[in-house]
């Protein structure tokens, strides 16, 4: 079993370690230097803010991008925080548990591609969604690099990703995307505390479902309210 999440908004402030050096998926070593130095440089630009999407308030997001290349890193575990990651409380894991994250949570990132919850990097500001001058949209930049990466790893992908991200990779039939309802109608900020105490409880247990269908019945044996549609399952809160 995969679980993909997306990273969050919220990171930590500060490293505590050496500059980034090799991460999980080597291949796509090269590719995240081309999107880093397009960040650095993208970074200094007048209009910096409006190509990256920022707000005025959120200026010194820049600062941490221009320090990219020499910034301490710590694991994406500790790095990324936000109500997604505070429900999944990967600092809080047993030994099994933790094991069970290192070898099936995905991350999906704008400037990395994907991450491994044990990968060193440093806090950073760049979604999925932006247009990075001289590579484009990096959703599509990313999408053949990262399909190589996923399509040789096994089992059921749970999808726990934002749209914006789930445009990095498909998964197709394999692939099952975690949708949470409350009173029949999509929520989002209740979707993500949702998907990560979901994907602490898959975490947990001794589960490793293979299809959609058993990770209902696991789901369901967990005490949640789920159906399952095509392509997705619906978790409903109410």
């Amino acid at each position: 079993m995969l679980i993909l999440l997306p990273p969050s908004e919220g990171k930590a402030a500060h490293g505590t370690g050496q500059a980034v050096g090799d991460l999980s998926f080597p291949t796509l070593a090269r590719p995240r230097t081309r999107v880093v130095n397009a960040l650095v440089r993208a970074s200094k630009r007048r209009d910096a803010l409006d190509v990256l999407g920022l707000s005025q308030g959120q200026s010194a997001e820049l600062d941490k991008n221009l320090a990219l290349k020499t910034a301490a890193t710590l694991p994406a575990a500790e790095l990324y925080t936000g109500v997604l990651y505070d429900n999944l409380g990967l600092a809080t894991l047993d030994d099994k548990a933790r094991t069970r994250a290192e070898e099936s949570v995905v991350i999906f990132s704008g400037l990395w591609g994907v991450l491994r919850i044990t990968d060193r990097v440093p806090p950073y500001r760049l979604s999925m969604g932006v247009n990075l001058p001289a590579l484009g949209g990096l959703a599509a930049f990313w999408r053949p690099l990262v399909t190589k990466e996923m399509d040789r790893m096994p089992g059921l992908a749970v999808d726990m990703r934002s749209s914006t991200y789930a445009g990095a990779w498909k998964a197709g039939a394999r692939g099952v995307a975690v949708r949470v309802l409350k009173d029949g109608k999509v929520v989002s900020h209740m979707a993500k505390a949702t998907r990560g105490e979901i994907a602490r409880r898959l975490l947990e247990s001794a589960a490793d479902p293979a299809t959609p269908d058993e990770l209902v019945k696991v789901l369901d044996d967990l005490g949640y309210a789920v159906r399952l549609a095509p392509g997705r399952i619906d978790v409903d809160v109410t």
